[in-house]
């Protein structure tokens, strides 16, 4: 990244300049569109495959299902992390109701949270996890599926 020190903004400057400049940045535009899709990987849940993006990189984290206007049935999104800590997330600009799983090393639910669309409440993990599974709300409710139970597939194998 190259930085270039700007000259002190004018007091006068009109603030509709000054937005239209912020909106152009970077930052701006990278927080208003969704994300192309992830690699995805399979998790089982039970018998029921859950075709899973994988977001690890602090950037696809940060944009996780935002701007997104579906998820498939059995579509999600996993956040992955490096080292176990209380988790929180949150559904500013995200259009999808969701239900999010919050998921010990082995895979197990550690629990579960419903998540409304475009809102700020935060919903954490119980204990330290490394993973979080966004799926469409009421997915796990709908098929008997609860905290305790061990998800399966690639990240949770050692």
């Amino acid at each position: 990244m190259i930085c270039i020190k700007l000259p002190a903004i004018p007091a006068k400057l009109p603030a509709v300049l000054l937005s239209m400049l912020l909106a152009c940045s970077p930052l701006a535009q990278a927080q208003s569109a969704p994300q192309p899709r992830l690699r995805t990987v399979d998790v089982t849940a039970g018998i029921h495959i859950i075709k899973t993006e994988l977001a690890i990189t602090a950037d696809q984290q940060q944009t996780g299902m935002m701007f997104r206007r579906v998820m498939g049935t059995n579509e999600g999104m996993l956040f992955v992390n490096d080292e176990p800590g209380v988790r929180c997330f949150w559904m500013r600009n995200t259009l999808v109701p969701l239900t999010i799983a919050f998921i010990a090393d082995d895979g197990t639910i550690v629990n579960l949270a419903d998540m409304e669309a475009q809102s700020d409440a935060s919903h954490c993990s119980a204990r330290p996890v490394r993973y979080a599974l966004e799926v469409n709300r009421g997915w796990f409710a709908k098929r008997g599926l609860k905290a305790g139970l061990r998800l399966q597939g690639a990240p949770f194998e050692k």
